[in-house]
């Protein structure tokens, strides 16, 4: 039986970035994206919380496909903004990132920090997991990377806000890390860590 789990996301490289991370925590398990399903009407995210949109996604994607699903919510925390963009990350700008998003919403943040000295330009990357298995297993968890945002944008690697965010211990921003190395420290990463065991277990790893 072949032993698959659907990732609730149309984002490229997101998909790539979770099958990276999953392959050597769960070797034989296919990961798919939503491209690779039939279609299904994708629920609104209305929470207020990382939580509650993962949990909404992945709740959608395991009723749509009968298939163990994991669907992420994740953003930018910045201190100095009040913790926000927060779950709003990705349509801060209002723009979709189809049309150039990414960018928008980093020119926008830049804007909103540009009275903001160095020392307090302290942030957070968030990322909350969920997955939920056909037999009702319903798991969450939340991995975070601390940081600072820089005053230009820097690297052409990872996506979103990458370019403009430096974790903690490092003078380069995440978008200019290597994959694994990113990998090792990002929010994403520390979340997907945390639930592939529990993947593997409901998938009788």
């Amino acid at each position: 039986m072949t032993r698959a789990v659907v990732l609730a996301s149309n984002n490229a490289k997101k998909l790539a970035e979770l099958q990276r991370i999953l392959a050597p925590l769960v070797p034989d398990v296919q990961v798919l994206g939503l491209s690779d399903v039939a279609d299904y009407p994708e629920p609104a995210e209305t929470e207020p919380t990382f939580e509650g949109n993962a949990l909404i996604k992945a709740r959608a994607c395991l009723e749509a496909t009968g298939l163990p699903s994991l669907a992420d919510d994740s953003g930018l925390c910045v201190d100095a903004l009040n913790g926000m963009p927060g779950v709003l990350s990705a349509r801060w700008s209002g723009v979709p990132r189809s049309e150039g998003g990414d960018r928008a919403n980093n020119r926008l943040l830049l804007s909103q920090l540009s009275d903001v000295p160095p020392e307090r330009r302290t942030a957070t990357f968030v990322a909350v997991v969920a997955f939920c298995a056909p037999d009702g297993q319903e798991h969450v968890v939340r991995g975070e990377m601390p940081g600072r945002i820089l005053a230009a944008e820097q690297g052409e690697g990872g996506f979103g806000y990458d370019p403009l965010f430096a974790a903690d211990g490092y003078d380069v921003s995440t978008a200019e890390l290597a994959p694994s190395e990113k990998d090792a420290i990002s929010h994403r990463g520390r979340a997907l860590t945390q639930v592939a065991p529990l993947v593997a277990r409901a998938l009788g790893g």
